[in-house]
């Protein structure tokens, strides 16, 4: 160990624990498991293909044989660490063995709705990965963005206003990232212009954007909620032959419309931050604003348009709270969603796959307690609530690895300052 590296140091302690997890798995999940009782995964949800329709079988053999993917995982994440390669593969493979190992075990005697269960996932997993994206894109500027939970609660609230009094759902989408970016202009002319310290400033307009709309909700929506609350949903757009895809069809080509936005944003983002001169000089001044000020950028004024950006990516993942999905809005209907993404930019080490692959994991596990719940299992529904606010303060408390976020974030910069 003392010849290795701090990352491979990281690998070691990794692979240790996932051989301690899976040997605690294998007691719960198999020796616990009923021999008599049967699981069923249902994979046909509409009117896609049917490759297969469901699957049943019994819950020992079922812990067992995901199980074994889980160990198959350990041995190729320490392959790859002998090559001197990343634990991603093993720590896919052991994560997946491990959560179907867990259904087995959990449901037994029940049917589970696999591809519906992915469904909700993503749709749950949406405002995380818009919010995270916001995140994102401050902070690889350099300012911190704690902010995030405001932009979604208002942009939700403005939006289901629009939407309401328009009688039109697409005003009410093209007005909530409008919003988004009007709280990022708080949070920019603040943090960059007088250099208020950036996480305070942060937690002040949450608190300001939960009191407005929680006066508002009860003072104007509630008592006239025909005319302020009730602006409806965007229905779902199945993609013609793709959403035919057995499991994956329905999962990511039968959604609404915000949905394809998300997707068109994330694709956009990484394409930009990585091979575009912008993503270049956002990165630099996210890094080290004195170089690139050196070479004529204006670190300010980069900033300030990077952070009014991320306010529409935000305000666009606010939207789906209201006009993507049940249409009127609720006090405090965001209920944490932007701390969790941000949690997900951290899980993500700052970077765009990271983040997203973290929101889908949150997601899964919101929607995963859920299911459970509505199926009857014996585990207490309040247990499965709580998974995705541990893994917040695993993710924060940097447990899961060292992570360095940006050089220069939070640092507010003056021309001439080091």
């Amino acid at each position: 160990m003392q010849n290795l590296s701090n990352q491979q140091r990281r690998q070691v302690r990794g692979l240790i624990a996932m051989g301690i997890l899976l040997i605690g798995f294998f007691y719960f999940f198999y020796l616990n498991s009923d021999t008599q009782e049967k699981v069923t995964f249902g994979f046909i949800l509409g009117e896609e293909w049917k490759l297969i329709n469901e699957w049943s079988i019994a819950s020992r053999s079922g812990a067992l044989i995901f199980l074994s993917i889980a160990l198959i995982g350990v041995m190729v994440g320490y392959l790859r660490f002998r090559q001197g390669k990343t634990l991603n593969l093993g720590s896919f493979l052991f994560g997946f063995g491990t959560i179907m190992a867990f259904l087995c075990w959990a449901a037994a005697g029940k049917f589970i709705p696999f591809t519906g269960l992915l469904q909700g996932a993503i749709m749950l997993s949406v405002p995380l990965i818009f919010g995270s994206m916001s995140g994102l894109l401050c902070e690889k500027s350099g300012v911190i963005n704690i902010a995030i939970e405001g932009q979604l609660l208002f942009a939700a609230f403005v939006s289901a206003v629009v939407a309401s009094i328009t009688q039109n759902i697409v005003m009410g989408l093209v007005v909530a990232p409008l919003s988004g970016a009007l709280v990022s202009l708080i949070l920019a002319y603040f943090s960059i212009k007088y250099q208020v310290d950036q996480v305070i400033l942060g937690f002040v307009i949450n608190v300001l954007v939960l009191g407005l709309t929680g006066y508002f909700y009860t003072k104007l929506l509630i008592p006239n909620e025909q005319t302020w609350n009730a602006g409806g949903s965007f229905s779902t757009i199945p993609i013609p032959l793709l959403s035919k895809i057995p499991i994956i069809g329905p999962t990511l080509f039968n959604q609404t419309i915000i949905v394809y936005l998300m997707y068109a944003f994330v694709i956009f983002i990484q394409i930009a931050l990585f091979k575009t001169r912008w993503g270049l000089r956002t990165r630099a001044i996210g890094e080290l604003p004195i170089a690139a000020d050196s070479v004529g950028i204006d670190v300010n004024r980069l900033r300030f348009k990077n952070v009014m950006f991320a306010g529409l990516v935000a305000g666009t993942g606010g939207a789906y709270f209201t006009v993507g999905a049940v249409g009127p809005f609720s006090k405090e209907m965001t209920a944490g969603a932007g701390f969790i993404a941000l949690a997900c930019l951290i899980f993500g080490k700052w970077t765009p796959k990271g983040a997203i692959m973290a929101a889908l994991f949150f997601g899964f596990a919101n929607n995963l307690q859920g299911t459970l719940s509505i199926i009857g299992t014996a585990i207490p529904s309040e247990f499965m609530l709580m998974i995705p606010y541990v893994a917040t303060i695993i993710a924060v408390s940097g447990v899961v690895g060292r992570v360095r976020a940006p050089a220069a974030d939070g640092i507010p910069y003056s021309r001439g300052n080091k």
